[in-house]
């Protein structure tokens, strides 16, 4: 967790789940928590709003159990338990979630899934891989290092999530050109319903057309349609050769009209990232805006890759591979972002995609939106995912509100958010809705909004799972 309650707060709520429920678990063999700081510290994730309440020992959502199933069977048992008390459910994994969507509401059944922690089956011959939800990035990169092969999925919370919560947040990892977001990388699941049915779907290969395609049913759903329990995922060979490069442009602009031409003549570099002069004069001490690439595997792939990159980028500045290592050094440190927050200052990111030829209004747009308010500090931007036909844009905000940070807060993501829907943009694309997103959900999908909350329905007609969170089955924040 980004930080912990002081030492001594004394963390004071409501009782436990009802004595019937618990006795239900006792008699199912599953093994659950009701002491104060479990329940306290599962209802709660990453989201930078829950900081400066942990910093003061306040407890903002007190789940009655947490729920530790160690099997498929247990998450089905734990499910029908649920439905029979009508007592909602959060899947948990590693609470990365920066959106709010990995915290146990009150009263909830918080059900940490890390127990399903086993690799079960790795497919040589095709290069699949089957792993229980609860496991995390690093014990699966691990085991199949070993064994040559890699996953290539590496979020920005690769220490912290599991593989579940790759999956149910539909992330993207920074290598993602090169190896696919995580719905490219799934082959199939086995998911447990609300009712505690255990479903399968996919895993017979690597595509088929039999109706709509019911894994990417459950990828993203962020565990309101239902929990992930077990995957299939495809591998590829560990790579064998890399190669690194950096320039220099004089505008964002220039620079994401290079990543353009370089993906639209069939380069896929793993590492695309551009930063605007702001974040390169943070970051690296740059005074342009500087653009880090890095690819890897076969050498005439790669090599052929660099060459693409080399001449879409001729009229940019050649700048030292050594930013790329910087780069690789600080990409996952988010050590800064408690102790602003502690500090009285609101940081947070938006990660919003669009297609090329909207990517420099949006961009205008929402740095414009967020300097309008008057407590904002700063607004910078970097371009962190790019694909043939647009690309994600990541912004990060800061700002030191003269009174409630929370409404700060919400207001900063109200004027981002509808400046993103107003020209076409996404609403999120790796981080997921969470409760942070849920009211911009309806607006965002339109006139097919009313097709997800039938799927809630059919699916969780009780409405037990997640609810809130995606926008469905329960109030938005």
């Amino acid at each position: 967790m980004p930080n912990e309650f002081p030492a001594g707060s004394v963390l004071e709520g409501p009782g436990p789940s009802p004595p019937a429920l618990l006795a239900d678990l006792d008699h199912a063999g599953v093994d659950y928590d009701v002491s104060a700081i479990a329940r306290a510290d599962h209802g709660r994730d990453w989201w930078p709003l829950m900081i400066p309440d942990v910093a003061a020992g306040r407890v903002a959502h007190w789940p009655g159990v947490v729920v530790h199933p160690n099997s498929t069977e247990q998450v089905s048992q734990v499910l029908k338990i649920a439905s029979r008390h009508a007592t909602p459910v959060t899947a948990q994994g590693g609470r990365s979630s920066v959106v709010g969507g990995a915290g146990a509401l009150d009263g909830a059944i918080a059900l940490d899934l890390t127990g399903l922690n086993h690799v079960l089956d790795l497919d040589e011959v095709s290069g699949t891989v089957s792993v229980e939800a609860g496991t995390f990035g690093p014990e699966l990169e691990t085991y199949v290092n070993e064994r040559g092969w890699t996953v290539g999925h590496f979020p920005q919370s690769f220490d912290l999530a599991t593989v579940g919560g790759w999956l149910a947040c539909r992330g993207a990892g920074q290598y993602s050109n090169r190896y696919g977001k995580i719905e490219d990388i799934v082959r199939g699941l086995a998911v447990v319903l609300a009712s505690g049915d255990v479903v399968e779907v996919g895993g017979r290969g690597p595509r088929q057309a039999v109706g709509p395609d019911l894994v990417q049913l459950f990828v993203g759903s962020e565990g309101t349609l239902g929990v992930i329990a077990r995957a299939t995922l495809v591998l590829h060979r560990r790579p064998r050769h890399e190669e690194r490069a950096a320039f220099g442009f004089a505008t964002f602009g220039e620079g994401l009209e290079a990543c353009r031409r370089v993906m639209q003549r069939g380069a896929r570099p793993a590492v695309l990232r551009l930063y605007d002069e702001a974040e390169s004069k943070r970051i690296f001490d740059v005074g342009q805006c500087l653009l880090v690439v890095l690819d890897e595997g076969d050498h005439f792939l790669v090599e052929a890759t660099m060459k693409i990159v080399g001449e879409e980028c001729i009229n940019a500045s050649a700048l030292s591979r050594s930013y790329v290592e910087t780069w690789l050094e600080h990409r996952n440190d988010v050590s800064t972002l408690a102790s602003l927050w502690e500090h009285g200052i609101v940081v947070d990111t938006i990660e919003v995609a669009g297609p090329w030829a909207l990517l420099h209004t949006m961009h205008e747009r929402v740095v414009a939106a967020l300097s309008s308010l008057g407590d904002t500090l700063v607004v910078t931007v970097h371009q962190s995912h790019a694909y043939v036909d647009g690309a994600c844009l990541y912004f990060t905000f800061a700002g030191r509100p003269e009174h409630d940070p929370a409404d700060y807060y919400r207001l900063a993501w109200d004027v981002a958010t509808r400046a993103v829907l107003a020209i076409g943009g996404t609403l999120s694309h790796h981080h997921g809705v969470g409760h942070n997103r849920a009211r911009f959900v309806q607006e965002a999908l339109g006139s097919a909004y009313p097709v997800l909350r039938a799927l809630k329905e059919m699916l969780d007609p009780l409405h037990l799972l997640n609810p809130g969170v995606l926008g469905v089955g329960g109030e938005p924040w």
